[in-house]
């Protein structure tokens, strides 16, 4: 066989071989809720990643300490075998700065106005550094020592941008977190290592703004500001998503 008929051949077998070549595999994104609140709260930004090709799980923390809410959440993301996409929303961006630190897998963290804390820092100690939002005069302890928000306060102060309909909802079905948990330490910070997003809710009235923009600097996220209230996953869903997927890539 002649030189010229076996280049031939050999064009001809790469053209199948580039065709088929396996598409790099997508993060995985695993999102975790805040106080108040369980896992159905991202149920507006999950068929938005479902539907871009990201396979989504959000875990159930229990809220009874961060210990325990970052055990369940470590227990989700060692079940994973690629690459991480972790998200925290407010009490749930302490949970994910503690339980990814460490771990390979997880490739870049998004805060949704969300705390942020140093390793050894209390988790609220920042806050004091700024004017305390309208939820910290709202919550309501149980005989147990779990916190609630006041029913008939929830809505202005947790979700004013939703429908009153929907956050009576959200009232009644609350989860409570427990109240010592908020006096807790992240023994580890992983946002000093792994790449940072941050979701700034300009409208937020449960976590100070600017108390979330220290936070996003200190990071050294990518930020993007919102026009939202605590909940910008379910008023500006779009613009959530879009910047998860942005971690994503």
């Amino acid at each position: 066989m002649n030189t010229r008929v076996v280049a031939c051949l050999l064009a001809l077998t790469a053209v199948p071989l580039a065709a088929t070549a396996i598409p790099a595999q997508k993060p995985v994104v695993v999102l975790v809720h805040g106080a108040f609140a369980d896992g159905s709260a991202w149920s507006k930004v999950i068929p938005i990643l479902q539907g871009d090709g990201y396979m989504v799980t959000a875990v159930q923390i229990p809220l009874s300490s961060l210990s325990d809410d970052v055990a369940a959440t470590q227990r989700v993301l060692h079940g994973q075998t690629g690459p991480v996409v972790l998200v925290g929303h407010s009490w749930g961006g302490a949970v994910i700065t503690a339980a990814a630190a460490g771990n390979k897998n997880v490739k870049s963290l998004v805060y949704v106005a969300a705390f942020a804390p140093e390793a050894g820092e209390v988790v609220t100690a920042p806050a004091a550094n700024f004017p305390p939002p309208e939820l910290n005069s709202v919550l309501k302890p149980d005989e147990a020592g779990f916190v609630y928000i006041d029913r008939a306060r929830f809505h202005d102060a947790f979700a004013r941008d939703l429908p009153e309909a929907d956050t009576r909802i959200m009232a009644a079905t609350q989860k409570p977190i427990n109240g010592k948990s908020f006096g807790e330490t992240v023994p580890a910070a992983a946002w000093k290592t792994i790449p940072s997003w941050y979701i700034v809710s300009t409208e937020d009235r449960a976590i100070n703004p600017d108390l979330e923009r220290y936070y996003a600097k200190r990071i050294g996220a990518t930020t993007t500001e919102i026009k939202a209230s605590h909940v910008p996953f379910l008023s500006h869903p779009k613009e959530v998503a879009r910047v998860i997927e942005a971690a994503a890539k």
